[in-house]
């Protein structure tokens, strides 16, 4: 392993001789123990080794980015000037910028280095509790890693940030088969600190075994209605991306076109809706401790109690537009439980869908989404009477986010993010039947 203070010393020289006047570099080292498993066999252990360089240098308002994966002098050097190059044939614009001077930190986070032995036996234990508890599942492939990286974040106006991470890392693709009958792919996945537990116990990789399981006989969805649908821990990663990616982020305010321009500090969803990004939660692993811009993170509300506090900016939008940073870079996603469990949620569904995975282009500026269902399953007068397939949903955002019926109690904590399920109203459900 290189000394990485060493190397961005040698990063730094080079920006500057080659013309930098303000720069940020990034120096990563990353270590990977891989097992995979291929049609229920193990296929491959390896160890990956990798090396990132990654510089922002600005010139006179102008600003170049580039990186490398080679540490050498020559290398550090060539990738320097190029980045100058870079920044000179630019557009200058005065809210580039860097982080100011901030205090000197050093991060230990998570299991920086595996226990091998323990971490084989889990994952043989996965695969053993996966063929007893659920035969009809065809592994299409398994891959568990223990992820190890060590970074180094300085600028120069004298910021330093360095970090130790490490965690395991376990990510399944399977389908379920019985005769001639097949479903389409699931994926599923969890990140950890800890070999206490066996893998199958955590995030929702038991039950997400066992939905596709039940994906194997298919109920139709006749006609065309409108109804309730449940968002699983896994959709609402995926419709709280839309959400975030239409009204919150950089593009969108930069461009003017998020329907909440206006919106900061009033209400747009319902009340009882709290979204967070919580990198120092402890059910988070390793989650984000300082930003892409330098500055350290700390956790934050996006919507608290329905009420708007904070768009999703970077360093850039926000000296551009005004508004306030965000206070991370990451998507550390938490939303605590409600007061309702699961299953009295279903109880009081007359009509609607569990959306496990949403296949959709992506949402009008106004929020707009018209997409298929996949992974799903049709609920009917409280009780969930099959998967479905062939099934569009219809609706907005925005409005659906003010229709909202229940926050589960129960959570899934996946290492990633911490959600709950979700039970939103007035969503236009169509059949493969409907006229």
């Amino acid at each position: 392993m290189e000394d990485l203070k060493l190397i961005a010393s040698r990063v730094k020289e080079a920006l500057f001789k080659a013309g930098a006047k303000k720069a940020q570099y990034t120096v990563i080292q990353k270590e990977t123990h891989e097992f995979n498993v291929d049609g229920g066999e193990f296929s491959l252990f390896r160890t990956l080794f990798d090396n990132s360089l990654n510089m922002t240098a600005l010139v006179d308002n102008k600003k170049g980015e580039i990186s490398i994966n080679k540490f050498d002098e020559k290398a550090v050097a060539a990738a320097a000037e190029n980045c100058i190059k870079s920044a000179e044939s630019g557009i200058a614009d005065p809210a580039y910028d860097i982080a100011p001077k901030q205090e000197n930190k050093v991060f230990h986070d998570g299991a920086y280095q595996p226990d091998i032995d323990l971490f084989f036996e889990r994952t043989k234990e996965l695969m053993a509790h996966i063929k007893e508890r659920h035969p009809k599942i065809l592994m299409e492939q398994m891959i568990v890693q223990h992820r190890n990286r060590h970074e180094l974040y300085q600028n120069t106006n004298g910021a330093e940030f360095e970090r130790f991470m490490g965690y395991y890392y376990i990510n399944l693709m399977f389908s379920a088969h019985e005769g001639e009958t097949t479903t389409s792919f699931f994926g599923s996945g969890v990140q950890t600190t800890s070999l206490d537990r066996p893998f199958i116990e955590l995030g929702c990789l038991e039950k997400d075994l066992s939905d596709a399981e039940a994906s194997l006989t298919t109920v139709p969805s006749k006609g065309k209605f409108e109804g309730v649908m449940v968002l699983t821990p896994a959709s609402t990663i995926e419709f709280l991306s839309s959400i975030m990616g239409n009204f919150l982020s950089n593009n969108a305010i930069l461009e003017k076109t998020s329907i909440w321009l206006d919106k900061l500090g009033k209400l747009v969803a319902d009340p009882r809706i709290t979204i967070s990004i919580k990198p120092w939660d402890d059910r988070i692993v390793c989650g984000e401790r300082y930003t892409g811009d330098g500055f350290l993170s700390e956790n934050y509300d996006v919507i608290k109690d329905g009420v708007l506090q904070s768009f999703m900016l970077n360093l850039y939008t926000s000296n551009k537009t005004g508004y306030e940073r965000a206070k991370t870079s990451a998507a550390d996603l938490v939303i605590e439980g409600g007061d309702t469990p699961y299953h009295e949620i279903i109880k009081g569904i007359k009509k609607g869908i569990i959306v496990g995975r949403f296949s959709g282009g992506q949402p009008s500026n106004n929020g707009d989404f018209s997409g298929v269902a996949k992974n799903s399953f049709l609920v009917e007068n409280g009780e969930i009477t099959g998967a479905v397939s062939e099934t569009m949903i219809n609706g907005n955002l925005a409005e659906m986010l003010n229709n909202l019926i229940a926050i589960s109690s129960e959570t899934v904590k996946d290492g990633a993010s911490v959600l709950p399920y979700m039970a939103f109203d007035k969503i236009v459900i169509s059949g493969k039947q409907a006229e």
